[in-house]
């Protein structure tokens, strides 16, 4: 049995190194027969860089794979001489073809909206092609490394082709950590923060923001309207926390609002058009319910019913509507799966705990009419036996 064992366990390591062996950059074969003295693989994307340096003229031969690419994505490889990520990045662009050819060019990115549009690059690049193989898209080019220097942050990208340009790339974290180090000497590359700086820490406020106030807040405050004010000692205690719940929500919502103007106005190009619409939507029927409040009618006035009728139904719609936002902000956003788990955990709780309260509120509502029902009962059976003794 022993060897048995011993045996099954030989074979899942042969197979592992072969497996590890297949994997390896410097096993793969190019269409010309080019040999490059040095490749890595790239943490994320399936990508690879490999490169010939040469310290005579201090010039660089590289060729970026990007491997199970489909016909409709483009893919960037870039240097980046004075920062790190996307803004400032001097990148080599391979972008596909209606008729299957792969176009190679350079593109300097100055803003956060790029296009990756052609233009030339703040180092030399004497030559550059693109092409695909078996399914695999490759960028070659010859680097003039400006300085002098051999040290460089690096960042590769992918995204989707719009009628025949690059679109905006995903936001996932594989997106997000697609940069590092490389240095061309050495051959030692390194990992990088993750991709977006100011513009990702933006984002991530937006979020918190908008998945507080709208999300948690909002619902909190409906919460307290419908189920405190069932008790007659929280009257009129119940309003006034009412009121500062929803007021908190709709103050910090309309600061998340207007990081996301920001947000779209600094990444022209990249557009989310339905959460857009629907956090448009949000502000809109919020500050209706501020100015609602303004003109809400008295308790006995005749068109009270009509009101409350119009402030509940808006209420909910903007509960209902700030969720789902709040899911497709975190699509967009992509974070650790941490994140949204916790939100569902919030929602779950809240649900959890209107059920509960939403049972006892019909308790004590259905007890206080028949405690009604019977003292009025008592009331008329006691007037009638007076009266028919006074008749009598």
């Amino acid at each position: 049995m022993g060897k048995v064992i011993h045996f099954l366990f030989c074979i899942l390591i042969s197979n592992s190194i072969l497996s590890l062996a297949q994997e390896d950059c410097s096993s793969y074969n190019f269409r010309n027969n080019e040999i490059y003295a040095t490749c890595v693989s790239l943490p994320v994307q399936n990508s690879n860089l490999h490169w010939n340096y040469h310290p005579t003229n201090g010039t660089v031969d590289v060729a970026y794979r990007h491997t199970g690419v489909s016909t409709s994505t483009w893919v960037a490889w870039a240097l980046n001489l004075n920062g790190s990520g996307m803004l400032g990045a001097q990148a080599l662009v391979a972008l596909p073809n209606s008729n299957g050819s792969v176009q190679g060019y350079t593109s300097a990115v100055t803003s956060y909206g790029t296009g990756l549009q052609q233009s030339p690059l703040n180092f030399v690049v004497p030559a550059i092609r693109a092409e695909r193989l078996n399914g695999d898209v490759l960028i070659h080019a010859t680097l003039v490394l400006p300085g002098g220097r051999t040290s460089f942050n690096q960042v590769w990208q992918s995204g989707p082709v719009s009628n025949g340009a690059p679109g905006a790339h995903p936001l996932g974290s594989d997106n997000r950590n697609s940069l590092g180090t490389v240095d061309f000497i050495t051959g030692q590359t390194g990992a990088g923060a993750p991709v977006g700086g100011s513009l990702l820490h933006r984002r991530n406020t937006h979020g918190v923001l908008n998945a507080v106030s709208w999300g948690i807040l909002m619902p909190m405050g409906a919460m307290v309207a419908r189920y405190v004010k069932v008790f007659k000692v929280a009257n009129p205690a119940w309003f006034y926390i009412h009121i500062a719940c929803q007021a908190t929500a709709y103050g910090v919502g309309v600061a998340g609002w207007g990081t996301g103007l920001k947000l779209g106005s600094d990444s022209e190009g990249i557009k989310y058009t339905s959460h857009r619409n629907i956090g448009i939507t949000l502000f809109v029927l919020g500050t209706l319910q501020v100015f609602a409040l303004l003109l809400r009618p008295k308790p006995d006035n005749k068109y009270r019913k009509y009101w409350n009728i119009y402030h509940g139904g808006v209420g909910y719609t903007v509960i209902t509507l700030a969720i789902i936002n709040v899911f497709k902000g975190l699509d967009i956003l992509d974070p650790e799966k941490k994140w949204k788990h916790a939100y569902i955990g919030v929602l779950i709780s809240l649900g959890a705990i209107a059920v509960i309260l939403e049972a006892f509120t019909w308790f004590i509502v259905l007890n206080r009419k028949k405690e009604e029902k019977q003292v009025n009962g008592a009331h008329g059976a006691n007037g009638y036996g007076r009266s028919h003794e006074q008749a009598a």
